[in-house]
């Protein structure tokens, strides 16, 4: 049975929020709840791919510490813009 989008969205938003660490929590989290509805399928697509990495290597990307693989890079760069935005209080 395929996943309706609603049941989709709802599925990505709460892994979003309960990503394994507090800091991926935060950061991805807010960005789901803004974002995730907007996106079209190749974003959603990407961005269910994004949930299967791992933590600590997002964590890198996001900051900066490390390059995201090529197919992860412009999703990681939106990610990341959001974050500094909203610490920033732009968000």
């Amino acid at each position: 049975m395929s996943e309706t989008p609603e049941a989709r969205l709802k599925r990505m938003r709460m892994r979003s929020w309960r990503r394994g660490t507090k800091e991926m929590d935060l950061v991805m989290g807010p960005f789901a709840d803004e974002r995730l509805a907007s996106m079209d399928i190749a974003a959603l697509d990407a961005y269910d791919a994004l949930l299967e990495e791992n933590d600590q290597d997002l964590m890198k990307w996001v900051l900066g510490q490390s390059e995201a693989p090529e197919v992860h890079a412009p999703l990681i760069a939106e990610l990341a813009e959001f974050a500094r935005a909203r610490l920033a209080g732009g968000v």
